[in-house]
C-alpha cells in the first residue's frame, strides 16, 4: 500500500470514528434543541473552528491565504456552496429522523444501519456520472451490507417508522455529498472548502431555524456540549478528514465503504459511553465490515488476452 493511500485509509477510519461517536450526541442534543438549531450551530462552530487551520497550513506551505485568480476563488466558492447544500440537506433529514423516532424504537441500530447505506448508493449514483467500479468494491459492497445489518439491524427492523424514510433520503443525499466532494477535492484547497461547506450549511439552516423553529438560548446552553463535540470533532475534524481522505483515495466507493466503519465506532460509542453491551451478532458485525474493507483495498487485475 503506497503513502497516499495509507494517509487516505486513516484519514477516512478516523473521520467514521468520530462520525459514529456522534450520533450518541446526536441523540442527546435533540433532548433539547430541534434539527436546524442543531445544525446551525454546529455547522457554524465548524466552520470558525477551521479558521485557525487555515491560517496555520497557509503559513507553513507558504501559499497565499487567498486564491491567486478570480477563477480559483469562484471555483472554491462553487464547491463549498454546493458541498454544503447537500451536507445540509443530508444532516437536516438524519438529525430529524432520529429525532421522530418512537421511545420503543432501536434508535441508533435503525439510524446507524440506514444512514450507512450510502456505501450501496455511492457507486449506483456514480453509474449515473460514467463511474465505473471493479468486481472486488461490488462484492465488498454487499459484504459490508450484510455487516452492516448484522451490528445494526439485529434488533429488528420490523415495521417502517417515518424516521426510517427520513435517513434512508439522508443516505441518498450523503452519497450526492461524497461524490459532489470528489468532484471538486482535486481543484480546491480541501480545509478551506471543508470550510465554506460548513458556512453554508450553516447559513441555511439557520434562515430554516428562524422559520420553522423556537430557539432557545437556555436550551442551546444545555445541548452545549454535545453542539461542540458535534461542530468542532464530528463536523469540523470529522469532515475535514473526509476530504482529505477522499483527496488521497482513487476511488470514492472504497472511500464511502471506509466511512460507512461510523456504524461499527457507533456501536462501541453506545457499548462505551451509554452502557449497551454488544451482541454476539453485532461482533460479528464488525468483523464482516472489516473483511470487506481489506477486500475493497486489493486490487484484481484483468487478465491479458493470449
Amino acid at each position: 500500500m503506497n503513502k497516499r493511500k495509507l494517509i487516505s485509509n486513516i484519514a477516512l477510519i478516523v473521520a467514521a470514528m468520530v462520525w459514529g461517536i456522534a450520533f450518541v450526541s446526536q441523540e442527546q442534543a435533540a433532548k433539547f434543541v430541534d434539527t436546524f438549531t442543531v445544525n446551525a450551530t454546529r455547522s457554524l462552530v465548524a466552520s470558525v473552528a477551521l479558521i485557525p487551520l487555515i491560517l496555520f497550513t497557509s503559513k507553513q506551505s507558504g501559499r497565499p491565504l487567498f486564491e491567486k485568480t478570480k477563477e480559483d476563488r469562484k471555483l472554491l466558492v462553487k464547491a463549498g456552496v454546493l458541498c454544503g447544500t447537500f451536507l445540509c440537506l443530508s444532516s437536516s433529514l438524519q438529525q430529524f429522523g432520529i429525532s421522530i423516532y418512537p421511545e420503543n424504537a432501536a434508535v441508533s441500530a435503525r439510524s446507524g444501519f440506514i444512514t450507512a447505506l450510502y456505501v450501496i448508493f455511492v457507486p449506483i449514483v456514480g453509474l449515473f456520472f460514467k463511474r465505473k467500479v471493479g468486481i472486488s468494491v461490488w462484492i465488498s459492497v454487499v459484504i459490508a451490507t450484510v455487516g452492516l445489518y448484522l451490528l445494526c439491524g439485529s434488533n429488528g427492523l420490523e415495521g417502517i417508522y417515518l424516521g426510517d424514510v427520513l435517513i434512508l433520503c439522508c443516505a441518498v443525499s450523503f452519497s450526492l455529498q461524497i461524490l459532489c466532494v470528489d468532484h471538486f477535492i482535486d481543484r480546491v484547497d480541501g480545509i478551506k472548502l471543508s470550510a465554506i461547506q460548513f458556512f453554508t450549511c450553516g447559513i441555511l439552516s439557520l434562515i430554516l431555524m428562524f422559520i420553522f423553529e423556537d430557539p432557545s438560548m437556555e436550551n442551546i446552553l444545555l445541548a452545549s456540549k454535545y453542539i461542540l463535540y458535534l461542530g468542532i470533532v464530528s463536523s469540523g475534524v470529522g469532515y475535514t478528514l473526509q476530504i482529505i481522505g477522499q483527496k488521497y483515495s482513487d476511488n470514492p466507493t472504497v472511500a464511502s465503504i471506509l466511512m460507512s466503519l461510523e456504524s461499527v465506532f457507533a456501536a462501541l460509542g453506545g457499548w462505551v459511553l451509554m452502557n449497551k453491551a454488544l451482541s454476539t451478532v453485532e461482533i460479528i458485525g464488525c468483523c464482516v465490515m472489516f473483511l470487506a474493507i481489506v477486500l475493497a483495498q486489493i486490487p484484481f487485475k484483468k487478465k491479458e488476452k493470449v
